[in-house]
């Protein structure tokens, strides 16, 4: 089993996005049709089945930059408005890794405009994601820290593969507090006691630890994580359509209001905690840690 090997160096040496892609790929057809993006984002839309699949591509580790964030908002839209479009699936095209979280490298000596540009993006494809139509679901065959258990929890249901993965939000480790609607994500997903210890301690937790206390939904072998996020997809999809977004909708709009009543506040404030000199100096040890590891 390499690829849970592999994907914990590449935690080691690379979380938040510190290697650069050296470029991604357009995304392939399956079935009929397939939306083109620029390179960082796959979809694959089947057309039978009104299942599409997203798969994050900006290897090594899928770490969301303003670039990647503004086009999986992109095709999250556009998937929205495609009324032959039932379900989402969210996975990663690069082995080891479901997403390392947000890309350290827009948050350090980063100007006041570009952190408030980025965390827009940010809050746009999250609002897109958590509030979905869709029946969405995280494929996670990988390490997912910090933004990329954001994505992951913000989906419907979650199936991780087994082994040595990782997952959680480990922002304080960084010196980094998880904005309120993190906070919130979490606090509904594994309740208020847990999500508590989680974001003092910046907890990342295995396969099996996040399964115990609803992180996650179901943990399989690697290989069967999409056959197995294709059968609960069938059951999910046997639910009246009507019915089940209303019951989405009803149970996530505070949430989701509480954020967009309070957007560029929130972004602001991103920008200022970012660049503060404790920050900076807590994430340009966090660098220079990585980069000796490296060498």
């Amino acid at each position: 089993m390499a690829a849970p090997m592999r994907g914990m160096s590449l935690l080691r040496q690379a979380f938040q996005g510190l290697v650069r892609p050296a470029g991604g790929q357009v995304c392939r057809q399956v079935q009929h049709r397939c939306y083109s993006t620029p390179g960082h984002v796959q979809v694959d839309m089947n057309t039978e089945t009104g299942v599409a699949t997203v798969r994050l591509n900006r290897p090594p580790v899928n770490s969301l930059n303003l670039d990647v964030l503004t086009e999986l908002s992109i095709a999250l839209e556009k998937l929205e408005t495609d009324k032959s479009c039932k379900a989402m699936v969210l996975a990663s095209a690069a082995p080891g890794i479901f997403s390392a979280g947000l890309d350290i490298l827009e948050m350090y000596q980063s100007t006041p405009e570009r952190c408030v540009a980025f965390w827009r993006a940010l809050q746009d494809a999250w609002l897109n994601l958590y509030g979905s139509r869709l029946v969405t679901m995280a494929a996670i065959e990988g390490h997912s820290p910090a933004g990329g258990c954001l994505l992951a929890m913000s989906c419907d249901y979650r199936v991780m593969a087994e082994g040595k993965f990782q997952i959680g939000l480990n922002e304080t480790k960084l010196g980094i507090v998880a904005p309120f609607w993190f906070t919130d994500v979490m606090l509904n997903t594994i309740g208020h006691r847990e999500t508590e210890k989680a974001l003092q301690l910046g907890a990342l937790y295995s396969a099996q630890q996040a399964l115990s206390i609803g992180l996650v939904d179901k943990v399989v072998p690697l290989a069967e994580v999409m056959p197995t996020v294709e059968g609960e997809l069938k059951n999910w999809l046997q639910i009246p359509a009507a019915a089940r977004v209303i019951t989405k909708t009803s149970m996530r709009k505070t949430v989701l209001d509480r954020l967009r009543s309070q957007k560029e506040k929130d972004a602001q404030f991103f920008a200022d905690f970012i660049n503060r000199d404790s920050v900076q100096k807590s994430l340009g040890m966090y660098i220079a840690s990585l980069q000796k590891k490296k060498s």
